[in-house]
C-alpha cells in the first residue's frame, strides 16, 4: 500500500473540534438560561446536550479518519443509535435476571453483559454487507459504545436529579464527569471488540475465533476494573483519589489497546 493511500484525508479534519466547542457552548448557555428562567422544559434538553456532546465528538474524531474505509455517515449514525438503544434495553432486561446482589463478582458480570449488549446493534447493521475492514469495526464500535454511554449518562443524570430532590449542581457535575470520562470507557471498549471482530471475519461472515473471544474478555475485564478497582482501592486512598487513580489506570490501558488496534488497521 502506498504512502498516499495511508495518508488521511484533510478536507474535514478539525470538524470534531467544532462539534465539541459548539456542544459545550450550547450546554453552558443552556445552564445559564435554565438558572435565569427556572423553566423546567429546558432541563431535559440541557441534560441531553451535556450527555451527548463528548460522545458525538469522539465518534466524529474517528469518522474523520476513515480514509481507508467506505463507511458512510448514515451507517455510523445507525450504529450510534442501535448500539445505544439495543445495548441499554438488553442490559436493563438481563442484569436484573442475573445479578441479585452488587459485589465484586457481579461487577465483572455487568461488564460481560454490557460489552455483549453493545455489539448487538453493530451485528444488526452489517448483517447484509461486507465487513472485513478492521477500521470499519473500530469506527462503528466507537459509535455504538458512545451511543450506549450517552443514553446511560442521561439516565444517571435524571436519576441523580430526582434522588437529590432537584439539585441542579449535582446533576451538572455528574453530567460533566461522565461526559469527559466517556472516551476512555464504553466507546473505546466497544471499538476494540468490534475492530477485532471485523478483522477476524471471513468472506463477509463473522466468526467467533479465539482472538474475538480474547478481545471480548479483555474489554469485559477492563469494564469490570473500571467499576471495581475504586472499590478495591477505597481502603488505601481518599474517596476521590481511589476513583481518579483507578479510572485513570484502566482508561490508559484501554486507550493504549485501542491505539494498537488503530495502528494495525491503518497499515494492514
Amino acid at each position: 500500500m502506498s504512502q498516499e493511500q495511508l495518508r488521511p484525508s484533510t478536507g474535514r479534519q478539525g470538524g470534531w473540534w467544532r462539534v465539541l466547542s459548539t456542544g459545550l457552548l450550547a450546554y453552558f448557555v443552556g445552564i445559564v438560561v435554565l438558572v435565569l428562567t427556572a423553566n423546567p422544559i429546558l432541563f431535559p434538553m440541557v441534560v441531553m446536550i451535556g450527555c451527548f456532546t463528548v460522545p458525538v465528538t469522539y465518534v466524529a474524531f474517528f469518522y474523520e479518519r476513515r480514509h481507508l474505509s467506505e463507511l458512510n455517515m448514515p451507517t455510523t449514525a445507525r450504529s450510534f443509535l442501535y448500539g445505544g438503544v439495543l445495548g441499554v434495553f438488553f442490559s436493563a432486561l438481563l442484569e436484573p435476571l442475573l445479578i441479585h446482589e452488587l459485589n465484586l463478582s457481579s461487577i465483572f458480570l455487568i461488564g460481560l453483559i454490557e460489552e455483549f449488549a453493545k455489539i448487538l446493534g453493530i451485528l444488526l447493521i452489517v448483517q447484509h454487507r461486507r465487513h472485513n475492514q478492521e477500521v470499519d469495526g473500530l469506527i462503528l464500535g466507537a459509535a455504538a459504545g458512545m451511543g450506549f454511554a450517552s443514553l446511560e449518562s442521561t439516565g444517571y443524570a435524571f436519576t441523580a436529579f430526582l434522588e437529590s430532590h432537584g439539585s441542579l449542581s449535582l446533576t451538572v457535575g455528574l453530567t460533566l464527569v461522565r461526559g469527559f470520562l466517556s472516551p476512555v470507557g464504553h466507546g473505546t471498549w466497544t471499538a476494540i471488540l468490534a475492530g477485532v471482530l471485523f478483522r477476524e471475519s471471513n468472506a463477509g461472515r463473522f466468526r467467533l475465533s479465539r482472538r474475538v473471544l480474547g478481545a471480548y474478555l479483555t474489554v469485559s475485564i477492563l469494564h469490570g476494573l473500571w467499576d471495581g478497582l475504586p472499590v478495591l482501592m477505597a481502603s488505601l486512598l481518599l474517596p476521590v483519589l481511589d476513583i481518579l487513580i483507578g479510572e485513570a489506570l484502566v482508561g490508559s490501558i484501554s486507550l493504549f489497546i485501542l491505539w494498537r488496534r488503530w495502528r494495525e488497521a491503518v497499515v494492514s
